[in-house]
């Protein structure tokens, strides 16, 4: 933390501006995040790590809000950026994140519809995202990638956090379920997705839901990010007629922006798809956070998690040794 300051320090000493700097805290993020006076605004000052990685997420971030802002998206207006320091100053929201809000909030409902509505959005800048030619479009969740995370799940939780290696067979048997649930959801990723839409990701700022976090857009599932905002980091599974009347509402706020008509069914289909592959994602990053960077608040969301997954392979009937792994941990 201290060398990703000073590279801050040193940038607004040369630019001659204030350096009141307060240590903001990511969630579970490589990058640091200090808010700070810029040209007598307040702004956020997104700090990257000096490596691969780094200049990666830097230039994504760029290139994503571009797309995002042109497509008339509630994401941040950069100010400035340093591409050698790897510094991004950019508009202050404030401190009012959705999670937080929603734990006390008579208004859920309205809400949960406005960041449902935003999601609808995202997918409607997928014609701008390849017409500007942005990374986001080039990048895609391929059978490679999601079935790189659910590799990530399988090792961090049964290793990094059970201690409790998979066997040979189990990880073979696992290892056939998570290809051919890799290989159809590729078939299914057709539209811009923030990636990791959730409630924490999502700041109250006056009347409006503003979006952060959104570097690592890339297309995907038409249900990705509604299933992220619904089930990630729950602790009871959430009711199924709550569920489908959102699924029914995001479907409506499509139709409104003249996005193509989907078929009820079929969209549950894929949500309850998409509901295992992002499920077990988030448990592999919940366990992994928890096990090497001991951030174990995570640890809490495990179970109902698995609890999500299972309902949804049974309402597929699809995966039963899947289904039979996760019936062995919840009962341990």
């Amino acid at each position: 933390m201290f060398e990703f300051r000073q590279r801050l320090e040193q940038f607004l000493l040369e630019k001659k501006q204030t350096n009141e700097i307060e240590q903001l805290t990511p969630d579970a993020s490589t990058r640091e995040y200090f808010r700070v006076k810029w040209q007598e605004k307040s702004a956020i000052a997104c700090v990257y790590p000096l490596d691969e990685l780094g200049e990666t997420q830097f230039n994504a971030c760029l290139d994503v809000t571009n797309v995002f802002r042109a497509s008339g998206l509630p994401v941040a207006e950069i100010f400035s950026f340093d591409a050698i320091k790897k510094i991004i100053f950019h508009e202050d929201f404030g401190d009012e994140i959705l999670r937080v809000v929603l734990e006390n909030s008579v208004d859920k409902e309205t809400l949960i519809n406005q960041a449902i509505s935003l999601i609808a959005k995202i997918q409607g800048a997928t014609e701008t995202a390849f017409e500007r030619n942005s990374i986001c479009s080039k990048l895609k969740f391929n059978t490679e990638k999601l079935l790189w995370e659910l590799n990530f799940f399988k090792t961090h939780y049964f290793e990094s956090l059970q201690n409790t290696p998979l066997s040979e067979s189990e990880n073979l048997e696992l290892e056939e379920e998570f290809t051919e649930l890799s290989i159809e959801l590729e078939t299914r990723a057709k539209v811009l997705c923030h990636r990791d839409f959730h409630a924490a990701n999502l700041m109250v700022f006056g009347d409006e839901l503003k979006i952060i976090d959104h570097q690592d857009a890339r297309i995907g599932s038409v249900a990705y990010d509604l299933v992220s905002l619904l089930l990630d980091r729950v602790t009871e599974t959430p009711v199924d007629n709550w569920l489908k009347s959102k699924k029914r509402f995001f479907l409506e706020e499509r139709e409104k922006l003249g996005l193509e008509t989907i078929n009820f069914e079929d969209f549950d289909y894929e949500s309850q798809l998409m509901t295992v592959q992002r499920c077990l994602k988030a448990i592999g990053t919940f366990s992994f956070q928890s096990a090497t960077r001991g951030k174990t608040h995570f640890i809490q969301y495990i179970n109902p998690m698995f609890q999500i997954v299972l309902l949804a392979c049974q309402k597929l009937n699809k995966f039963p040794v899947l289904q039979k792994t996760i019936e062995n941990q919840i009962e341990n």
